[in-house]
C-alpha cells in the first residue's frame, strides 16, 4: 500500500481575489480514490506553533494563525489568509511531518498538499503561506528523527524560501532544478541549484537531474529525502516555462526513485506546483506522480485494487 497524507482542511473554500486552484487538493483525494490504486490513509495533526516558529519568525506565524496577515504581505502570497486558510497553513505542514515519518517506516509516503517552497521567514509567497519542506526538514533533524534530510525540489520555479529557511544548516540541504528565467525574479542560493534554460525537454531534462542529483545524494549521505514533485515542468503548465511531457514527469519519477532506493532512502513527497485553466487535468498530473512513484519506491504490488470508502477519508 502507499501511505497517503490528507487532511480535510486541505479543502478550503476559495478565499475571494485568489488565483490560485482551492480545489485541487480535493480532486487529487478524488481521483487517488478512484485509481483503484492500494492506498493506506493517514490525517496529520496541525503543526505545533513552536515547531512553525522554528522556520518562520514568530510575529508572521502570529499573523497567520489569527488570521490578521497585512496586506502587503497578502498581496505577496497572492490570496487572503481567512481563518480557513489559516488552519489549513498549520495543516499543510503537519501533513509533510507525518509523511515523513511514514517514508521511515514504509520507504515512500506522500501528502496530498504542501511542497510551499516560496515561504520566506517573515512573509509568504506565490501561493505559500508557511514553507512545510522547512519546517518539516528542521523540525526532523532537531528532534534526532534522522541526522541529515535532503530537500530535492523539482518544481519548475526555484524553491527560493526552502533555501532560505535552511541557509548555513550541516544537516539540510537543498537541491533546486527549475527553469532559470521562471518566479521568483531574485533567486536565493540553494545548495545546489540547477537553471535551465526556456524549452528543455526531456531527454536534457533526465540527464541534467541524474548527472547533477546524483553525486550530491552521494556527498551529501542524507537518511531521508523530502521531495518536491511539483508537475509544473510540462510543457502545458500555465506557469511553466520547460517542455516535458506526461512521460518524461513519469520519468522523472522513477528516476527520483532510482537513485533513492539504490541507496536505501527513504522518500517523503510534497505535491508542489501545477497550474492549468482545467483543474481535473491539473490534479490528474500530481496524482500520476503519486502512483508512479508509489509504484517505483514499494513495487508494482502497491498499485493493486482494493476498495476504498470515500466517505472515510
Amino acid at each position: 500500500m502507499i501511505p497517503i497524507v490528507h487532511h480535510a482542511d486541505y479543502v478550503a473554500l476559495a478565499p475571494a481575489r485568489s488565483g490560485y486552484q482551492w480545489n485541487k487538493n480535493g480532486l487529487v483525494r478524488d481521483l487517488l480514490i478512484d485509481s483503484g490504486a492500494r492506498l493506506a490513509w493517514h490525517t496529520p495533526e496541525p503543526m505545533p506553533r513552536a515547531w512553525l516558529e522554528a522556520a518562520h519568525e514568530p510575529e508572521y506565524v502570529a499573523e497567520v494563525i489569527e488570521a490578521r496577515v497585512p496586506p502587503a504581505k497578502e498581496r505577496r502570497i497572492g490570496f487572503p489568509v481567512t481563518p480557513l486558510v489559516a488552519r489549513r497553513a498549520q495543516a499543510v505542514p503537519g501533513g509533510t511531518w507525518l509523511a515523513a515519518l511514514l517514508a521511515l517506516d514504509h520507504g515512500y509516503a506522500a501528502n496530498t498538499a504542501g511542497g510551499s517552497h516560496h515561504a520566506l521567514a517573515a512573509t509568504g509567497a506565490g501561493y505559500c503561506v508557511f514553507n512545510d519542506l522547512a519546517c518539516a526538514a528542521i523540525r526532523l533533524v532537531e528532534e534526532g528523527v534522522v541526522g541529515r534530510v535532503l530537500i530535492v525540489d523539482c518544481d519548475v520555479h526555484q524553491g527560493d524560501g526552502t533555501a532560505s529557511l535552511t541557509a548555513g544548516r550541516h544537516d539540510i540541504a537543498t537541491y533546486s532544478i527549475h527553469a532559470d528565467k521562471n518566479f521568483p525574479a531574485r533567486k536565493a542560493r540553494s545548495t545546489l541549484d540547477v537553471a535551465l534554460p526556456d524549452g528543455v525537454e526531456d531527454a536534457e531534462y533526465l540527464a541534467t537531474l541524474e548527472s547533477t542529483l546524483a553525486p550530491m545524494i552521494d556527498g551529501f549521505a542524507p537518511d531521508l529525502i523530502l521531495y518536491q514533485a511539483g508537475v509544473d515542468p510540462f510543457a502545458g503548465d500555465r506557469l511553466g516555462r520547460l517542455s516535458l511531457t506526461l512521460d518524461g514527469l513519469a520519468e522523472r519519477e522513477r528516476l527520483i526513485a532510482r537513485l533513492a532506493r539504490s541507496r536505501s532512502l527513504p522518500v517523503a513527497s510534497a505535491l508542489g506546483g501545477g497550474y492549468g485553466h482545467d483543474a481535473t487535468e491539473v490534479a490528474q498530473r500530481h496524482v500520476a506522480s503519486i502512483l508512479t512513484l508509489g509504484a517505483a519506491m514499494l513495487g508494482d504490488t502497491a498499485l493493486g485494487p482494493i476498495p476504498v470508502a470515500r466517505g472515510t477519508v
